[in-house]
């Protein structure tokens, strides 16, 4: 499964709602999160997680209510 990090706004979310994406299950898009990053400061948050393409990535978000300015896949050395 690809891997993928993307940007978006914080917006309203709290990091509660961050914890509970993360350890969410993969949804019905097929995606789930690795990891999330955010600056509460700067309104930002990246997210790292596995997908099966850009496309589901986009859907995720949208079902959660954020709409991401980039995302692009990525690989580890891990």
């Amino acid at each position: 499964m690809p891997t993928y990090i993307d940007t978006h706004e914080m917006g309203n979310f709290t990091e509660e709602q961050l914890k509970q994406a993360l350890n969410s299950p993969k949804d019905e898009f097929g995606v789930t999160h690795r990891d999330i990053l955010y600056n509460k400061e700067e309104n930002k948050a990246f997210c790292i997680l596995d997908a099966p393409n850009k496309d589901a990535v986009e859907k995720h978000h949208q079902k959660l209510g954020a709409k991401c300015t980039w995302i692009t896949e990525v690989k580890t050395v891990a």
